[in-house]
């Protein structure tokens, strides 16, 4: 098979949106489709869809989904003894059934070294980071003293913005008790996070957690420990090219960010998004099936995409059934 050949057959399985053969989501977020089931229980589709700066773009990624889905469940399950997870079931590779919570309104971000949005703000001079004092004399991609948990808040519109911990506690946002439970279990799903990805020979960079409430227990939902939420760098390279001022080689959703940034996509996307190539499409899918495989320990086997829509559809009556 040609590369052209691979390329459009890859590009050929892409799940952008789902109707289950007219019904239409309850809810669409950036990447999710969210189905409500009787039983206060919930579907969630997880479809090819990418975003990044807040924004959606109109190519997807092909079988990201069925990746992004997969990679969550089997990091759900290794935290289990960590912190209670809202998965019942994963019936198909894009799907998750799921026990519905209330979510808390506030995004936790873990970060173990000075990458990403972190070293922007670093880079323009900030020193304080969510109401976290950072030192002076850092480089790009060192690791910090400690992990630093640097929350946002959870937009429904627009852009998540940063807040610190005493503003979300002043701000009732959340119960300071619960939020001290949220920090000691963050903390700790990092430092297990971290352990899997040093057995895999890859560093966990920093990540996203994301919590809701269930019968007054708190419940770890949305993915865990993915290429969306997440940012890793191969450990072999690391101290080479951090000694060299050479960007890290990663696999996480940052490469599509750097990519926006090299080419000065960022600085118009609330007025125009660009097309994403097809080549950088391929790549993205090959990033996120390489840390897949690193992570599983198991090759992909993609499951076609014609006739999801009705599968879907069969799904969804089946539960409404129960």
């Amino acid at each position: 098979m040609s590369q052209t050949e691979y390329s459009q057959n890859l590009l050929d399985h892409c799940i952008n949106e789902t109707d289950a053969s007219g019904r239409l989501p309850d809810y669409r977020g950036k990447v999710r489709d969210i189905y409500n089931l009787p039983d206060n229980q919930m579907a969630i589709v997880v479809t090819d869809r990418i975003s990044a700066f807040d924004h959606i773009f109109p190519e997807a990624i092909p079988f990201k989904g069925q990746l992004l889905n997969l990679i969550a469940w089997h990091n759900f399950k290794a935290i289990q003894p960590v912190c209670p997870h809202h998965v019942l079931d994963v019936p198909h590779p894009n799907v998750t059934i799921a026990r519905r919570c209330d979510p808390l309104p506030v995004e936790v971000v873990v970060r173990g070294y000075l990458a990403g949005h972190a070293w922007r703000v670093y880079d323009q001079g900030g020193r304080t980071l969510c109401g976290k004092k950072l030192p002076e004399g850092l480089r790009r991609n060192e690791a910090l003293p400690e992990p630093l948990i640097t929350p946002t808040t959870k937009a429904t519109r627009g852009h998540d913005e940063d807040i610190s911990e005493d503003e979300i506690i002043s701000g009732g946002l959340v119960h300071p008790d619960r939020w001290e439970e949220i920090r000691r279990v963050s903390l700790s799903l990092f430092d297990q996070g971290s352990e899997m990805a040093a057995q895999k020979g890859l560093i966990l960079v920093d990540t996203k957690y994301e919590f809701g409430i269930s019968n007054n227990e708190l419940v770890l939902i949305d993915e865990v420990h993915t290429p969306d939420s997440s940012r890793y760098f191969y450990a072999d390279e690391y101290e080479k090219r951090l000694a060299e001022d050479a960007p890290q080689k990663q696999l996480s959703k940052e490469f599509l960010r750097e990519w926006l940034i090299e080419n000065r996509h960022h600085e118009n996307l609330d007025n125009q998004l660009p097309r994403l190539p097809d080549d950088l499409r391929i790549s993205i899918y090959e990033r996120y099936r390489e840390l897949y495989e690193k992570l599983t320990g198991t090759s992909f086997e993609p499951t076609p995409t014609p006739g999801f829509n009705a599968f879907l559809a069969d799904l969804l009556a089946w539960y409404d059934r129960k």
